[in-house]
């Protein structure tokens, strides 16, 4: 009896398909491009790929045509929050890629500096369940108005007074005069799954293939340092390391006042950290990516 194939929903393009596609890749997949641009087919896992829009990704999973899904949190909660199958969703993991944020904004130098000030007023948005539902919680009434892009002129045209559009660099914002004051949500791309009904043996697919992911999403976040240090100052050279665990100190051939202290750090390292160690008397700093990680 042939196995069942796990099978992930990944946006068909965009920044969450390229993302989504690298680390599934970084992951250990290879996969058979044929003429199929819905399908790809891993060819060392029992793994396949559903390639579709990304807002009908929730729906993919919670139906049970798909098992696992890549998709922007902001999404998945727009749909949760519209109601119906969705809610039967949750997060099996956090990915680390396509960070952005939700945000209410107003004109810059206006009167609508807070959610409180949205009272009777319109807020233009593509998120109108989740906009609607973070207004709901505070207690506000306003009315939403429904748009499917453009959001950040619908002050200017006077179709609504504020918008509740995602924000990355905020220079769009900038540009048609609008400026953020309140966060609705913090996104990123995220592993979703159904709550109950998995099936236990695409699930142990699944299992090795989030252990790798977050192998693969730490070794981004961390690097290696190697360094020569006097003896008589490794307690200051460690204090400037960011997040680092206990680090490795080995003899330097032919020095008995000199050794090298091999660090992994977990969070990023700056100009800053390297010429602070500098000034602590560490010598021939290196610093390195590290590929792959299992802690």
């Amino acid at each position: 009896m042939t196995s069942p194939r796990l099978r992930i929903a990944v946006q068909s393009k965009g920044r969450l398909a390229e993302g989504g596609m690298d680390l599934l890749k970084r992951c250990g997949l290879r996969f058979a491009y044929g003429r199929d641009k819905l399908h790809q087919r891993a060819e060392n896992m029992p793994v396949d790929l559903m390639l579709v829009r990304d807002d009908d990704i929730p729906n993919f999973v919670a139906s049970g045509a798909c098992d696992y899904g890549i998709v922007g949190e902001n999404v998945l909660r727009e749909e949760q929050a519209a109601g119906g199958r969705a809610r039967e969703l949750d997060v099996a993991l956090r990915l680390g890629f396509a960070g952005c944020t939700l945000k209410l904004a107003a004109a810059q130098g206006g009167e609508i500096r807070s959610s409180a000030d949205l009272a009777g007023k319109a807020v233009a948005t593509s998120y109108p369940a989740l906009t609607a539902q973070y207004l709901r919680e505070r207690g506000i009434e306003a009315e939403i108005v429904e748009m499917r892009g453009s959001v950040e002129v619908a002050p200017r045209l006077r179709i609504a007074d504020a918008i509740c559009d995602l924000v990355s660099s905020g220079a769009t914002l900038q540009a048609n005069g609008l400026a953020a004051f309140e966060t609705v949500l913090e996104s990123e791309a995220v592993l979703i799954r159904r709550s109950a009904g998995r099936d236990p043996q695409t699930d142990a697919v699944a299992n090795v293939l989030m252990r790798r992911a977050e192998g693969v999403i730490a070794s981004s976040q961390t690097k290696y340092i190697m360094l020569n240090a006097p003896k008589d100052r490794l307690e200051a050279i460690r204090a400037p390391l960011p997040g680092a665990d206990a680090p490795t100190i080995a003899q330097v051939a032919g020095r008995d006042d000199v050794v090298a202290m091999h660090a992994v750090c977990r969070e990023r390292v700056f100009w800053e950290t390297l010429e602070a160690l500098e000034a602590e008397g560490a010598r021939a700093i290196l610093v390195l990516p590290i590929e792959k990680m299992l802690a």
